[in-house]
C-alpha cells in the first residue's frame, strides 16, 4: 500500500508508475483505491470512478472496473461533496454528515478490495492524504492497511521542503498497527544532488525501522490531474489559442489533457482571457448553479455573447452545455435552478437519477465552423444529472449545433486524435502509454526493486 505524507505527495503517480512495472514484470496487478476524491471521473461498468484509477488500471494493462474506487466524493460545494458508491450517486448517503457516513461505506470498501484480491496476484493500494490525520478517523489509509495486511510504502513530497520532518511526523503520529507495516519510504519530486541527502535516509531508517527505498526525480510527465486541471505541454508553432473557462465547480478537466499538444491552452477565469482565442470551450461542471452565478459576477456571460455574436466559436461541454443554453430547471432540488448564458435554445432539468454511461456520437454533415469533424465516429461518455432538450438546433443524437457554438452532453470527444486533427490540424502524440514506460523506467532506475519484490511477497 502506497500510503503519503501529505496530500500531493505524488501517491496516485508512484501507483501509476509501480503499475506499469509490475505489469512489465508479467505480474496481474490492479490497482485499487477505497475513497477519493474528485470531479474528474471516468465511467466503467456503468458507474463512474476517479481517473486516477481508471489512469493506474490502463497501466497495469487492465480494463477498469468499479471495484478499484469503490467510494468517490464529488465536490459540489464549499462544504458539500456528493456519494458515489460502486460507481452509483447515493443521495442518502450524500444527505448525512460526513462523520456519520464511515459505517455505511466500509462495507462496500473492503467486499471490493476482497473481491479484487480473489481475482488478481497483487493489488496495489493508494491511500488519501495522510494516515496521521490524528483529528479524523481514517478508513481509507489505516483501516484498508490493517483489514489487507499489507506492506506500507510511505511517499514523501521532498521539494516542499521539511521531507525528514514529515516522515518521522507521519511515523510517530501513525497508529501502531500502521507503523508495524511502514516497511520502507521514498523521497518523492527530488530536484539536485542526491549526494547531499545523507545521512538523512540513513537516520529515518534507524529511528523508524522503515528502509529507504529510493529517490524519484521531479518527473515530466504528461497524465492529467487526479483533480482539476494542469498544462503541461506547449503545442508546435504557430498554433491556435483556446481558452478553457475554468468556473469553481469545473469538472473532468482531465479530459483536456492532449489539447496542449495541439494548441496555445489557457484557463479563463475574467473577459479578457477569451480575448484573441480561436476557440473557447465551456467545461463539465459539477454545480451549473453556482458556474451560473460566477459567469454573471465576472461578466463572462456578457463576453461569451459578444463572441458569438461576433461568430467566435465556442464548444460546450456537458455542463457547459447547460450553461450555454437558456435555463436549468430543477423541481427536485438537486443542485439549483438558474438563469444559464443563453448562447443556444437549450433547456436542462435536473432529474434525481444520474445518467452514467458509455457512448458513441457519430457527427453527421456539420456546420462551419465545425465542418471538420463530419461524418467522424467518436467514443464518450456521459455523467450528469441534467437532460437537456433543444429547440431548433438538434443536430443528432447528443450533439446540438446552432450558429457558432457547438455543444455535447457526452464528455472525451476531444481526447479523440481525429476530432484534434479536425479542429486544429495537428494530430496529438501518443501520450498515456509513452508516459506509463517513462514512469515504469523512472521505478527500475531509481528505486530497489529487490525490496520492491520482498515487499509483495
Amino acid at each position: 500500500m502506497v500510503l503519503g505524507c501529505t496530500s500531493t505527495a505524488g501517491k496516485s503517480l508512484l501507483v501509476t508508475a509501480l503499475a506499469r512495472w509490475f505489469h512489465r514484470q508479467s505480474v496481474d496487478v490492479v490497482p485499487f483505491k477505497a475513497q477519493n476524491m474528485s470531479n474528474n471521473a471516468r465511467v466503467v461498468d456503468g458507474g463512474e470512478i476517479g481517473v486516477a484509477q481508471w489512469l493506474q488500471a490502463r497501466a497495469a494493462g487492465q480494463t477498469a472496473s468499479v471495484d478499484m474506487n469503490p467510494v468517490l466524493l464529488k465536490p459540489e460545494a464549499e462544504t458539500r461533496s456528493q456519494v458515489v458508491v460502486d460507481g452509483v450517486a447515493r443521495p442518502d448517503l450524500t444527505a448525512l454528515a460526513w462523520r456519520e457516513r464511515g459505517p455505511h461505506l466500509w462495507p462496500a470498501m473492503a467486499a471490493a478490495y476482497e473481491r479484487l484480491s480473489a481475482r488478481h496476484e497483487l493489488v496495489l493500494i493508494e491511500g488519501a492524504g495522510s494516515p496521521a490525520e490524528i483529528n479524523l478517523p481514517d478508513l481509507v489509509n489505516n483501516q484498508v492497511l490493517e483489514h489487507a495486511d499489507a506492506a506500507g510504502l510511505l511517499v514523501v513530497d521532498i521539494d516542499r521542503g521539511g521531507a525528514f520532518a514529515h516522515l518521522y511526523g507521519t511515523w510517530s503520529l501513525a497508529p501502531a498497527s500502521t507503523r508495524r507495516r511502514l516497511a520502507g519510504f521514498v523521497l518523492n519530486k527530488f530536484r539536485g544532488d542526491a549526494g547531499l541527502l545523507e545521512p538523512g535516509p540513513a537516520t529515518i531508517g534507524e529511528r523508524t525501522g522503515m528502509a529507504a527505498l529510493g529517490v524519484l526525480p521531479l518527473l515530466a510527465h504528461q497524465l492529467p490531474d487526479e483533480e482539476g486541471g494542469t498544462i503541461r505541454a506547449d503545442p508546435p508553432t504557430p498554433a491556435p489559442t483556446v481558452s478553457v473557462v475554468r468556473y469553481p465547480y469545473a469538472s473532468n478537466l482531465d479530459e483536456l489533457y492532449l489539447v496542449p499538444h495541439v494548441a496555445r491552452m489557457r484557463w479563463a477565469s475574467t473577459p479578457g482571457d477569451l480575448a484573441g482565442a480561436d476557440l473557447v470551450i465551456l467545461p463539465g461542471s459539477k454545480h451549473v448553479a453556482a458556474d451560473a452565478a460566477w459567469l454573471r459576477e465576472r461578466r463572462l456571460d456578457r463576453e461569451l455573447s459578444a463572441r458569438v455574436a461576433a461568430g467566435g466559436a465556442i464548444f460546450a461541454v456537458c455542463g457547459g452545455a447547460m450553461l450555454a443554453g437558456r435555463e436549468v430547471l430543477d423541481p427536485g432540488g438537486i443542485e439549483g435552478a438558474a438563469d444559464a448564458v443563453g448562447l443556444m435554445p437549450l433547456v436542462t432539468e435536473m432529474e434525481p437519477s444520474k445518467l452514467t454511461r458509455a457512448t458513441t456520437v457519430s457527427f453527421p454533415t456539420m456546420p462551419s465552423p465545425w465542418d471538420g469533424v463530419s461524418g467522424l465516429d467518436v467514443d464518450g461518455y456521459e455523467i450528469r444529472n441534467g437532460r437537456v432538450r433543444a429547440a431548433d438546433c438538434e443536430l443528432a443524437p447528443l450533439v446540438w449545433a446552432h450558429g457558432s457554438v457547438l455543444a455535447t452532453t457526452v464528455h472525451g470527444l476531444l481526447e479523440s486524435p481525429d476530432v484534434l486533427q479536425a479542429l486544429f490540424g495537428t494530430r496529438p502524440p501518443e501520450v498515456l502509454d509513452t508516459t506509463f514506460e517513462l514512469l515504469a523506467d523512472a521505478i527500475e532506475t531509481h528505486l530497489d526493486t529487490a525490496a520492491l519484490w520482498r515487499l509483495v511477497g
